[in-house]
């Protein structure tokens, strides 16, 4: 789209009221933490502080929803084509900033370190695929989609590939993918608000979806593209404040990404002094213990569960009698209630506890040396070398998923549609990389500040003196911090202390001693990152139904604003259905964005690249394509899926590929998403290259010929 002189005028016009809007916002972003800073010096409970920030953040999402509200339906799917690249790179980096990111990235660093565990990559492979997956979109995808003048991803295939099927498929793909990575936004949303306002974890998810739809069904894409602006604002200053603050302190300088490197051989020294440590050792050795004992108890489950609750009881009724305390009444009976109700139950969470004690039951309870390159020894033992393969072979599938899925990600491509034109979309891919490059360039350096403030100053200190906010995040759920004094010495040991990758950027400033009102933005920053992802996956979803799979068509609905309206009521919907499957806790959030990231790239990379770069690339080509990449990554999902292998009796440790685990399948679907098309374009070849496809010329394939 070539801009005349007047746009360019009116453009120029439109921008400098950006600029002083979103000024005006950051000014009284600024006023309102002085505000609750100076109230809670004059003794504001913090109590109120958290549901202070959530109420206020929300509403002025809210407010930015009702202003954006539309029905135009340019407007509710791309916001107009007119978003200045600056923004634009703003709302895709808040877009990109998911509660992965934000919330779940340091932690993966602090618990995996650079080389992984539990044939888990380390966390650099998500810094490294999630930002190359940018340069691909900038070389291969972004400027070509923007000058289709589309909606949707699927809106693609269907004017590359022409027919019913390649959009239907593409259609049903992005729902999938979109719904998995939105189930673990919505488990972030309720975290957070849980914490902020002390609810419980479900109530929380039903806050946090509330200030997703205030923001998303009011206005569409219009609305939360500057909501993401906001978000993004909100959650930087939130990420950076922390980092810069635990950066000083030990370094005396904020500039932690370029300061961290200071603290890696102190941490080096700290893990070998941990792991010889006497205390350290007699937790293993206890840890070690309790493994045994349940793998005794599973060799006969049915009699190990009989004779474990009538041990309970007399120690119930024993107690009773010597006229106990009341609490250890209390907790004996809890433990009674607490042991499984039959023997199929026992042995499903006797396995998983035997498991976790086994792994905690190793030096510095499991995790890896932080600065290790890679798991394993290249000059070790036989087992040892196969550990250091599996760990290099996993830490570059998972690279190439994130990168191949970056590129396949329906919410994120449709952020280019935003755009005036081609130039602006190259444009918006360098500003989206400049603003996440800001993050992820932290990330490594926070996890490793906070791997040093736990193991010099919180470890060894007495369980009498613990903080606070260990037994606070611990009611919010059980599974984030667990602190139990195994060793029964009153000092708290290393192996300890167990961390969930999902609360160490949320309890951060609590652990650096930070004002309670950091506490509260970075809750709010964690709350912003997931919802501007969930903003725009459910526009996705929704979008997907009506808009891509003619929901509603054949009921009269033929407007366009029949249409939006029908995709707002299809978004309320999928947002119900999302919080649902998030309330059972399905798995951790990285593992659930790790996934959809894999099941993007086999779905929709190869048919992308191929339709683009290849005229001869068939619409029956591509549906077998797609078909296969992504039946194969969903099968190998599924088949190697930690519950699947319990239920059917399998052993966790077979059924890999070259020991790839579940999350990075894509580097198996994409290969052979590639082939089929290729395969089944030359055996059934279209007539001829669709002449309505923009991508139809080889002006298109080659820009610049």
């Amino acid at each position: 789209m070539k801009l005349d002189n007047p746009f360019k005028q009116q453009y120029a016009a439109y921008k400098w009221r950006l600029h002083r809007n979103v000024s005006l916002y950051l000014v009284l972003l600024m006023c309102l933490l002085g505000a609750m800073g100076w109230a809670e010096q004059q003794g504001l409970s913090r109590n109120l502080i958290g549901p202070i920030f959530l109420f206020s953040t929300v509403m002025i999402y809210a407010v930015i929803g009702i202003m954006g509200r539309t029905t135009n339906a340019d407007e509710y799917y791309v916001a107009g084509r007119r978003i200045p690249a600056f923004y634009n790179g703003m709302a895709t980096a808040a877009d990109w900033m998911s509660a992965a990111s934000f919330i779940s990235l340091a932690g993966a660093l602090y618990l995996q370190g650079f080389s992984g565990a539990g044939g888990q990559a380390g966390g650099l492979a998500y810094v490294m695929g999630w930002t190359g997956g940018f340069c691909l979109v900038a070389l291969l995808i972004a400027p070509h989609l923007r000058a289709m003048n589309l909606y949707t991803l699927p809106d693609f295939f269907s004017q590359r590939y022409g027919g019913r099927w390649p959009r239907l498929i593409a259609a049903w793909a992005a729902i999938l993918c979109s719904f998995t990575y939105v189930v673990a936004q919505i488990y972030g949303i309720g975290l957070i608000a849980s914490r902020l306002t002390g609810v419980q974890f479900e109530i929380g998810i039903l806050l946090g979806l509330g200030g997703v739809l205030l923001c998303s069904f009011l206005g569409g894409m219009r609305a939360i593209t500057w909501t993401q602006v906001a978000q993004y604002i909100i959650l930087l200053i939130a990420f950076l404040i922390p980092v810069s603050w635990l950066a000083y302190k030990q370094l005396g300088s904020p500039w932690a990404p370029i300061a961290y490197g200071t603290q890696l051989p102190k941490i080096a020294d700290l893990e070998q002094k941990l792991i010889s440590d006497p205390s350290e050792i007699a937790v293993r050795n206890e840890f070690l213990r309790r493994a045994d004992l349940l793998k005794a108890r599973l060799e006969n489950v049915e009699a190990a569960l009989i004779n474990e609750r009538k041990m309970l009881e007399k120690q119930l009724t024993d107690l009773k009698l010597q006229n106990a305390e009341f609490s250890v009444i209390a907790q004996a009976r809890r433990d009674l209630l607490a042991l499984p109700k039959n023997a199929a139950v026992a042995k499903d969470v006797w396995q998983k506890a035997m498991l976790e004690n086994y792994e905690r039951a190793k030096p510095l309870g499991g995790m890896p040396l932080h600065g290790q390159a890679f798991q394993g020894n290249p000059d070790g033992t036989e087992q040892e070398r196969e550990a250091f393969n599996q760990s290099r072979i996993n830490f570059v599938a998972l690279i190439f998923c994130l990168m191949a899925g970056t590129a396949g990600l329906p919410h994120l491509l449709t952020r280019f549609y935003t755009v005036p034109d081609q130039a602006e979309a190259r444009l918006s891919v360098a500003w989206s990389l400049f603003f996440i490059a800001i993050l992820y360039l932290s990330a490594p350096a926070f996890a490793v500040l906070v791997k040093f403030e736990v193991m010099n100053n919180l470890v060894g200190s007495p369980f009498t003196e613990l903080p606070h906010w260990l037994a606070q995040w611990s009611r919010v759920d059980s599974s984030l911090v667990e602190v139990t004094d195994v060793n029964l010495d009153g000092v708290l040991q290393f192996g300890e202390l167990k961390l969930s990758a999902d609360m160490i950027m949320l309890a951060s400033p609590e652990l650096a001693g930070l004002p309670y009102v950091i506490s509260g933005l970075v809750a709010a920053g964690g709350f912003a990152a997931a919802l501007s992802t969930a903003d725009g996956l459910l526009l996705t979803i929704s979008n997907a139904f009506v808009h891509d799979m003619r929901l509603g068509t054949k009921n009269g609905v033929q407007t366009d604003e029949g249409r939006v309206i029908l995709s707002k009521f299809a978004l309320l919907a999928v947002a119900m259905s999302a919080a649902f499957v998030a309330s059972w806790k399905p798995a951790e959030i990285l593992a659930l964005v790790s996934a959809s990231f894999s099941l993007a790239a086999s779905a929709f990379f190869p048919g992308m690249v191929m339709g683009i770069f290849w005229k001869n690339a068939s619409r029956k080509g591509v549906v077998l394509g797609m078909l296969a990449g992504l039946g194969l990554t969903v099968s190998y999902m599924l088949f190697n899926a930690h519950a699947v292998k319990l239920a059917l009796q399998i052993p966790l440790n077979t059924g890999l590929f070259l020991g790839i685990q579940p999350i990075s399948a894509g580097i198996l679907g994409v290969p052979v998403g590639f082939f089929a098309i290729w395969a089944g374009s030359l055996l059934w070849p279209d007539p001829q290259v669709l002449p309505e496809s923009p991508l139809a010329t080889p002006e298109n394939h080659y820009p610049g010929l």
